[in-house]
């Protein structure tokens, strides 16, 4: 049930963000015990004066395709978990839409079952059943 908001410049190309959106649920799939169908990301593209980064704080040297990454989990991964989707989506982005792995910054965080409302009024996860119901479609 991550939730991933993608922040960048604005500027690159419908196919470029589809790349991003595509890889970014790929890697987690592949590494953090995601559905292919649990699938909820927001792209938020920003003017130059809106997106401040350092461009050598612990990495780097980041340039002006920057990409900002943040994932909200509800139940925690493993650090093993965290350090492979990081490994994961450098090698993806890097692929499409080639993304520099200095480029890339990812936040992780996570949140209790009852922080989550798919829709209706409920926080669906609360229910013993939920995943049952996730992976069946069924409300």
């Amino acid at each position: 049930m991550p939730f991933v908001r993608i922040s960048l410049h604005k500027g690159k190309s419908p196919d470029y963000l589809m790349a991003l959106a595509d890889n970014i649920q790929r890697a987690l799939v592949e590494t953090f015990d995601v559905p292919e169908n649990d699938r909820f990301q927001a792209i938020h593209q920003h003017d130059g004066n809106e997106l401040i980064f350092d461009r050598s704080y612990l990495a780097g040297p980041r340039s002006d395709d920057f990409v900002y990454i943040s994932i909200t989990i509800g139940r925690p991964r493993t650090g093993e978990m965290k350090a492979a989707l990081y490994r994961r989506l450098a090698d993806l982005l890097a692929q499409s839409p080639g993304l520099r792995p200095e480029d890339l910054m990812i936040v992780i965080s996570t949140s209790a079952p009852e922080d989550w409302s798919f829709g209706n009024g409920i926080a669906q996860m609360t229910d013993p059943d939920w995943r049952l119901r996730a992976l069946g479609g069924r409300q």
